[in-house]
């Protein structure tokens, strides 16, 4: 009897398992960010209470920064920044309505404030991260003010005293670090939470796919991201009023923005 050749003890290995990295990442266009508002606020009009109930809550998230400047000013602007760069995670409930509304639902509020529990692990997680981040970030800010003031600034006319060309230098430093934990923040977080919600992956993929979309389209995703700094930033004006609506209509807005990025079944 003939011996086997190696070809008859070849096995077959088994197919590997879909990988995140298998995800296509869209290339977006320019123009996408304003199309992003717009149905974001279609979004907003269809479900106004849901909108207006988030807006609330970001209206009164706007005073509390409010008093901490007026008791911590050397943390009022990295938690200023941070409050703009993590609108992705504190709109979850909102990702859910837009969700439901893609998907020809009716949503609902208590669908909307519930939409965290299946994934309240990943979505913790992921929340711990941006928070250690947001911590260094205060903390390199109380760095900058150490090394540039012998004393901290009185809160009378803080902005009039930092904006003083003599401060230059802390300016630009303040801008530089400041523009580190921006740009982390954001890259890590500009989709990673309706990923996390829409497809229940884990926190690090989530994240990793958020840095993919960046630097596949580094200069949209740039643009994305000054477009929420400045319309949130006029929106804070005034009293914070702007964000009953603004607030919701970019939460409505960034579920799009992850729908139009990522792409496939996983």
């Amino acid at each position: 009897m003939a011996e086997p050749t190696p070809a008859n003890n070849r096995t077959t290995e088994p197919p590997r398992p879909p990988s995140v990295f298998d995800l296509r990442i869209t290339d977006l266009r320019a123009g996408d960010p304003l199309r992003w508002l717009r149905l974001g606020w279609a979004d907003f009009a269809r479900c106004p209470r849901i909108g207006l109930f988030y807006g609330l809550c970001f209206f009164l998230m706007g005073h509390a920064l409010l008093a901490v400047f007026r008791a911590a000013p050397a943390y009022v602007l990295a938690l200023s920044a941070g409050f703009l760069l993590m609108g992705p995670f504190l709109c979850l409930g909102l990702y859910d309505a837009s969700r439901a509304l893609q998907a020809g639902q009716r949503p609902s509020l208590r669908a909307s404030l519930l939409a965290w529990r299946p994934t309240q692990g990943t979505i913790a997680i992921f929340a711990g991260v941006l928070l250690i981040l947001e911590m260094l970030w205060g903390r390199a800010s109380l760095v900058v003010f150490a090394v540039t003031f012998n004393t901290m600034p009185s809160t009378t006319n803080l902005v009039a005293q930092l904006l003083n060309p003599d401060n230059l230098t802390f300016l630009i430093t303040y801008a530089v670090v400041g523009g580190v934990f921006a740009g982390l923040i954001f890259v890590t977080s500009v989709i990673s939470i309706p990923m996390i919600l829409d497809r229940r992956v884990d926190a690090i993929s989530a994240g990793l796919t958020s840095i993919r979309a960046c630097l596949q389209n580094p200069a949209v995703m740039l643009w994305w991201g000054a477009l929420i700094t400045l319309l949130v930033g006029l929106a804070m004006l005034p009293l914070f009023l702007g964000l009953l609506v603004v607030g919701p209509v970019l939460g409505h807005a960034t579920w799009h923005a992850y729908r139009d990025t990522v792409s496939g079944p996983l």
